[in-house]
């Protein structure tokens, strides 16, 4: 077989024609691969072509997301600022506060909670006067005292009329509270009154002498026991129970006369 041969004065550079194609070609010199390694750039590109697409669509997501809220925050605040209250164009009515059951620490008509009803009612720039609804039997001549004068105070400062108006019971305590309004309002049958004060309490000394009971109290201080049940009260101290009583009693009377 005759090798072909390489003319060098052909000025094209050619290959003669007898030359074969696999010998013009070197391996790896296809112009479809390009560069060595074209398969790896390629699927970089494809990847960070992906990822960015991906972060474009995530961005686009949140965005939308991020309208709906606000667009949702927006309808809520506007539908209740609708519904609120407007202080300075409300219509004018009278506040009530509520005083039902026993006036005790701890209860529904304790001070803390009368007195916070009775702050908001006479800081309410829409109530012309304030009215306290009561139906009580009385109960702690502290907490009764400590609502009178707040109420008391409350009216001078505001200026506004205060109304005692009485369901079934207002008695003792209860009382004590009504006499700081201007007026008292009641049914003819309700319970009104009973300006008073009392301790109860009872005595099991006979019993236990009876039965071979034998008490054992220790106290520091001479009239630390006195209200015990079963120990014997001395004259000495029912006098100064019954002082304490009457001082408590002329509290409430002066409350009276200042209402």
């Amino acid at each position: 077989m005759t090798e072909p041969t390489f003319d060098p004065d052909r000025a094209d550079g050619t290959m003669p024609s007898g030359a074969s194609r696999q010998e013009a070609q070197a391996p790896g010199s296809d112009a479809r691969h390009g560069k060595p390694g074209w398969e790896r750039a390629t699927l970089e590109k494809l990847a960070f072509a992906a990822l960015a697409e991906q972060r474009s669509a995530r961005r686009w997501r949140n965005f939308i997301r991020l309208a709906w809220l606000a667009f949702l925050v927006a309808v809520v605040w506007i539908a209740t600022q609708r519904g609120a209250p407007i202080p300075e164009a409300s219509t004018p009515h009278t506040a009530m506060v509520e005083i039902k059951g026993e006036i005790a620490s701890g209860g529904e008509a304790s001070a803390e909670v009368v007195i916070n009803a009775a702050r908001a009612a006479f800081e309410d720039s829409g109530a012309r006067a304030v009215v306290l609804l009561i139906n009580s039997p009385g109960g702690s001549p502290v907490q009764a005292g400590i609502i009178n004068d707040e109420l008391r105070r409350l009216k001078a400062k505001h200026g506004k009329p205060m109304y005692a108006v009485v369901e079934e019971t207002c008695a003792s305590a209860a009382y004590y509270v009504a006499v700081s309004a201007d007026r008292i309002f009641v049914d003819k049958a309700s319970i009104v009154g009973s300006i008073g004060v009392l301790m109860d309490g009872f005595g099991f000394t006979g019993l236990m002498d009876k039965l071979g009971v034998e008490r054992r109290l220790m106290t520091a201080g001479e009239n630390k026991g006195f209200l015990d049940p079963f120990s014997p009260q001395s004259e000495r101290q029912r006098e100064f129970t019954q002082q304490m009583l009457d001082q408590i009693h002329h509290q409430f009377i002066d409350a009276v006369k200042a209402g």
